[in-house]
């Protein structure tokens, strides 16, 4: 066969054959395939064929060219997500022939290849599985019938996908490196795969207390390329917690790192607070205090204390030597310098240091007290000359400024006669009587900066020359004048010898405890480092007892009389050779007449002014003593002793109990005396001899020494406790008298005033000031609490130039009859007395009404309180006996003995679970940790213990709740309240009942604050609004849903008024904030419009669900509690009770009372504890606070109303 052409035309083309199909001799059929054509290739065809036998042409084909479809625009982007991206393909404009067949979606990373082709059946398509913060190009393909039908790609839209959320926090958080203010933290490194975004950034969190306040910093660390990436964080404050997190952020969200908590390293400390540096001067003693630096930067070990002496009133002394260093340890804030020299300034330079280093000083200056002149020692012997109506004696010129006298006229010792009848300075120098005889005294005075000192010193003595003479008769009167001059004399010399004796013997006391002060100061390191940390002395103990009678008011010359000469100068401001008392000096020369006859002398205490500091009580040597018969018993054994004893059917507590003695064991003679009966309240309760207070006694009245009171030993402390009765009208002055010289700073009072209508005690304390005789007491301030009163008193006694700060604790807790239901109330008094008792005061004063039963219960929990803590063991039995020998009956009652027993078992259990504010973070971080050996933790522990010792209701216990025509009221008869804590309904309604399941709490300062309750039922809605009419409710607050189906009814109107029997309850207003709606209603009883209305304000709690066991928000949560505060403050100035209520008056009713006792007490004491606080609630319902989380919810709540300042 030849070749076959294609022929367009005129034009030729050579197509490859593809098929020839013979159809006849003939004819034939060719087909050929023509490619790479295009539109121009269009037309008709016709085939020419060529063979050696000639040329066959056929007729026309016509060629049809279809160009493939392709779009003209880029698909659109509809939206974007971090792995998927939304597009329109946008192909209905396009290049090319159609129909449209079939669409695909054909896309690629901006730097990789196409990587896949997807069908698509709509106008868009969602591109899915892709990386998060990456570029793609995307475009459409189209496909026309037949084959070759596909066209190329479109235009290419090019985008980027969103970041997604970081796949999670930075990991293996540690610190690098810890400096003072400096630290340096480093991470694991992380890539995309981590932030899955390119464009990210990384935070450094932290947080730390400055000055009480929390700060909290954020910093942005660029080192996050590093293959060992870190971040330093500067300007931090020295030896603090820093809690640390790293926080990774994109556009899309952020992960947090675990908390790192770090503690900088110490640095030099800051000055001591000049302020704070105080001085108590004496003549020879400075004794000084100072606080620690404000920023101590660590951990004080050491002062340093730099003294020397810069100036005195005596210009000749030599102050080299009066300079030195002296060393303090940490916990020491005084010190006493002995050996100084009197009227001198000394500057005290004290620096501070921790294990880095001494800190900048602060210097203050204290000048000692001038001191009396020295008097030289006379020898008493016969004057140099004497006659019978003149005594002539040496005055030593060293001691002596002559005021009227030259300066220098007595350089040398020189005679001076007395009784020469002459006038010096404006006294008489009267001649002697000759049959006198007389002391003759030699006084000197020195004074300075307003204060003066004398002394004195008899230099000679004249005897009398002639018989005493009979008077005649009509001179009888001038005898008698003569007689009173005589008299005053003796008198003014009295008054001034004994001053001067009284300082001379302090003087003789001061420098004999000079040479015992060192190891009485070693013994007193020894037993305060032994003592309970936790019951650490809140004062300050001074070395020695400060008591010196050392100043004397000298108003004017001494008086003159016919015996009594005193020759006295007046003053030249020059300073006495030898001494170091300061100028001006008065030597005064004293006679004193020494008669037969007796004189009553009475002295005069308004010279003398004594400064007033606690007495000092030193410890007994041997510890506190048990019994053979019935030994101490280990604290680790405690619960079960009790548990046997309870139990016990052969020897019990009841047997115990009535082994101790009963009534008088020792005499009483003074309480029995008639003089006395009236100063005893009962007259079995009376004062033993051997062990009664004895007061000072009055105007020469032996008996005025009586108060029915009894010292009862500490532990380890003698004398420690005065148990008394409750003062009565004629015994309140002796009470204030005993306090006053008992030296006692704590009154202890264990009773009311009046109980089930009889007076216990009477009211012997001010409301503002009162004057009892000569004790004046003003009231400064008064704290109130939920079970116990703090008043404060400033304390005076006429004559006696000091003011004494007495606090009385009142404990209100103890019902009428018998005892505490439980002890957490009196275990928290305790240690209240404990911490603000002074530890160098005198006795503490304890009463009730008869100073035996509940006093006795106070003191032996106190005392075994601190014998658990020192030895580990208890003896509550020998104690006991030990109180009954010092006063009768003490622990009147067996129910008394076995609740001081529950009650040193619950402080044993639980301790002291207070934190300083300051401490919460670091504590509650710490309480977190798990044990891996136990597979538990600190709060875990806690939590269990505070479900040990819930106390469980009983039967008898809810006896009114569970009376037959009360279990409709109730919700859940396993949640019922406990017959003590019952709210009695008093509105009358008709027939109904006055029971209500409600229970009354008390808040950290109000008894009886909260009133928790369940959700009313529909039957109950009205007792609710009787419950909130009686009990003067201000506010409510509702922590569940309405929800019918649970029969937890909508129980308030939302306009208008609903009427609930005689209460009528209406709307006033609403509003939304946040997660709080608040309404306010006006509710009134319709019965008695005398009674005026009540406005109510609802407060219903949004962010708790039904499905959590915890808020969803803490700050939310404790802006309820602090709308409900305000409104309780502003509408009824915080006197109005709250009624609290969840679904059933359990758990989250608890949570939220708990969570307002720790704020109260943030509020006035800056401590958390949320133990105490969920304890005394479960003590009147066991299910507050029901849930371990929302235990810890309580605390970081606390943290967060710390956070908010």
């Amino acid at each position: 066969m030849g070749t076959l052409s294609l022929h367009p035309g005129i034009d030729v083309r050579d197509a490859p054959l593809k098929e020839i199909k013979v159809t006849s001799s003939r004819r034939f059929i060719a087909s050929f395939n023509v490619v790479n054509t295009t539109k121009r290739d269009a037309g008709k065809y016709r085939c020419m064929i060529r063979t050696e036998g000639g040329v066959g042409i056929s007729n026309y084909a016509e060629l049809v060219v279809k160009e493939p479809p392709v779009p003209i625009a880029p698909p659109q982007l509809a939206s974007v997500g971090a792995t998927y991206l939304w597009i329109q393909l946008n192909a209905n404009s396009i290049n090319g022939d159609g129909p449209t067949v079939a669409r695909e979606v054909e896309y690629r990373t901006a730097s990789g290849s196409w990587n896949d082709r997807q069908p698509v059946d709509s106008t868009s398509y969602k591109i899915g599985h892709l990386d998060p913060d990456t570029e793609y190009e995307i475009s459409v393909l189209l496909t026309r019938p037949g084959e070759g039908g596909t066209g190329s790609p479109g235009p290419a839209l090019r985008t980027r996908t969103k970041c997604a959320d970081p796949m999670r926090g930075p990991r293996k958080l540690e610190v690098v490196e810890v400096k003072s203010r400096q630290i340096t933290i480093r991470w694991e490194p992380f890539g995309y795969n981590v932030t899955r975004c390119h464009s990210y950034n990384l935070t450094v969190h932290y947080c730390y207390q400055v000055g009480g306040q929390e700060q909290v910093r954020e910093e942005v660390s660029w080192d996050t390329e590093n293959s060992h990436p870190q971040h330093t964080i500067t300007n931090l404050s020295p030896y603090t917690n820093v809690s640390v997190k790293l926080i990774l952020m994109n556009p899309e969200g952020r992960k947090e790192s675990q908390e790192l908590i770090v503690q900088t390293d110490e640095d030099l400390p800051g000055a001591v607070p000049t302020e704070s540096i105080q001085g108590s001067t004496f003549e020879e003693k400075i004794f000084l205090q100072w606080r620690e630096p404000t920023q101590t930067y660590g951990v004080i070990t050491l002062y340093e204390i730099t003294y020397k002496a810069v100036s005195s009133f005596d210009p000749e002394i030599d102050l080299s030597n009066q300079s030195g260093r002296v060393s303090k340890l940490g916990n020491e804030t005084h010190f006493l310098f002995f050996g100084l020299y009197p009227g001198t300034t000394y500057s005290f330079t004290i620096r501070a240091s921790t294990a880095k280093g001494f800190g900048p000083p602060a210097t203050n200056q204290f000048t000692t007290k001038i001191s009396a002149p020295s008097m030289p020692a006379y020898e008493l012997e016969t004057p140099l000359n004497q006659t019978d109506n003149t005594a002539t004696v040496m005055l030593n010129s060293q001691y002596y400024f002559a005021a009227e006298f030259p300066a220098d006229s007595l350089q040398a010792v020189q005679p001076f006669t007395i009784g020469d009848n002459k006038t010096y300075n404006g006294y008489w120098n009267t001649p002697l009587l000759p049959y006198k005889s007389y002391r003759i005294y030699f006084q000197a005075a020195s004074r300075a900066n307003g204060e003066t000192k004398i002394d004195c010193v008899q230099v000679a003595t004249k005897g009398a020359a002639t018989p005493k003479p009979v008077p005649e008769p009509e001179k009888q009167t001038d005898h008698t004048v003569k007689i009173a001059g005589v008299i005053a004399g003796i008198l003014l010399f009295v008054i001034i010898f004994l001053g001067v004796v009284l300082v001379m013997k302090k003087r003789k006391l001061a420098e004999k405890r000079k040479e015992t002060m060192s190891s009485t100061r070693q013994e007193m390191t020894v037993m305060v480092n032994s003592m309970d940390r936790s019951y650490a002395e809140q004062g300050t103990n001074c070395d020695e007892a400060f008591s010196f009678m050392d100043t004397h008011n000298l108003n004017g010359r001494s008086v003159s009389s016919p015996s009594s000469f005193t020759m006295k100068t007046n003053t030249l401001s020059t300073s006495v050779p030898n001494s170091y008392y300061p100028d001006p000096f008065v030597p005064t020369a004293i006679l004193v007449p020494i008669n037969d006859e007796t004189h009553t002398m009475a002295s005069d205490t308004s010279s003398l002014v004594q400064s007033h500091t606690y007495k000092k009580r030193e410890p007994a040597d041997v510890p506190y003593q048990t019994g053979q018969l019935h030994p101490a018993i280990r604290v680790a054994d405690l619960l079960q002793h009790i548990t046997q004893m309870k139990c016990a059917e052969g020897y019990g507590f009841k047997e115990e109990y009535e082994s101790f003695f009963e009534g008088q064991s020792a005499p009483w003679d003074s309480a029995k005396k008639d003089e006395n009966r009236m100063k005893n309240r009962y007259g079995n309760i009376i004062a033993y001899d051997h062990s009664r207070v004895r007061l000072q006694t009055i105007e020469g009245d032996t008996n005025s020494d009586y108060i029915n009171g009894n010292y009862i030993d500490g532990y380890h402390r003698p004398n420690h406790y005065i148990a008394t009765q409750g003062p009565m009208q004629e015994t309140i002055y002796d009470f204030w008298r005993m306090v006053w010289h008992e030296n006692t700073a704590s009154i202890i009072m264990v009773t009311n005033l009046v109980e089930v209508g009889r007076v216990k005690c009477c009211k012997y304390w001010p409301d503002d000031t009162e004057i009892y005789k000569d004790i004046k007491v003003t009231l400064i301030e008064t704290e109130l609490l939920a079970e116990y009163v703090i008043r404060t008193f400033a304390v005076e006694k006429r004559g006696v130039h000091e003011i004494r700060e007495i606090r009385q604790f009142h404990f209100t807790g103890w019902p009428d009859h018998g005892v505490p239901y439980h002890a957490t109330g009196l275990l928290g008094f305790v240690r209240q007395v404990k911490s603000k008792s002074p530890p160098s005061a005198g006795p503490l004063v304890v009463h009730c009404s008869a100073g035996a039963g509940r006093t006795g219960c106070f003191i032996v929990i106190d005392i075994m309180l601190d014998m658990a803590e020192r030895e580990g063991v208890v003896d509550i039995y020998n104690c006991v006996r030990e109180l009954r020998s010092r006063r009768v009956n003490m622990v009147q009652t067996e129910e008394q003995y076995v609740f001081i027993h529950d009650a040193i078992l619950e402080a044993c259990l639980c301790g002291d679970t207070s934190v300083p504010a300051s401490q919460v973070r670091s504590l509650y971080y710490d309480m977190n940790k798990l044990d891996p050996q136990t597979n538990s933790s600190q709060i875990k522990e806690e939590f269990r213990t505070l479900n040990m010792v819930t106390p469980t209701l009983r039967v008898e216990d809810c006896s009114i709740a569970l009376l037959p025509r009360n279990h409709e009221k109730n919700r859940c008869m396993d949640i019922l309240p406990p017959d003590r804590c019952l709210p009695f309904l008093i509105t009358i309604d008709g027939e109904s009942s006055n029971y209500i399941n409600a229970a009354l709490m008390d808040s950290y300062k109000q008894p009886s604050a909260f009133i928790v309750t369940q959700h009313p039922l529909p039957n109950t809605v009205k007792d609710f609004w009787r419950l909130v009419l009686d009990y003067h409710c201000t506010s409510v607050v509702m922590l569940n849903d309405v929800d019918p189906a649970q029969l937890c009814p909508q129980y308030w109107p939302e306009n208008g008024v609903h009427r609930h029997g005689p209460i009528q309850v209406e709307f006033v207003s609403a509003d939304l904030e946040e997660d709080i709606i608040s309404r306010i209603f006006r509710i009134y009883n319709a019965a008695r419009p005398q009674d005026g209305y009540r406005m109510v304000q609802q407060f219903q709690f949004l962010g708790w669900p039904m499905y959590r066991d915890t808020p969803v928000s803490k700050r939310s949560f404790l802006k309820l509690i602090r709308q409900v505060d305000k409104w309780q403050e502003e509408y009824n100035g915080g006197e109005g009770r709250t009624v609290v209520h969840c679904l059933n008056g359990g758990g989250r009713s608890g949570t939220f009372c708990a969570i307002s006792i720790v704020c109260e007490m943030l509020r006035h004491q800056r401590t958390v504890d949320v133990f105490h606080a969920v304890k005394t609630l479960r003590n009147n319902k066991p299910n507050m606070v029901d849930l371990l989380d929302q235990y810890k919810f309580c605390y970081e709540v606390a943290l967060e109303y710390l956070n908010s300042g």
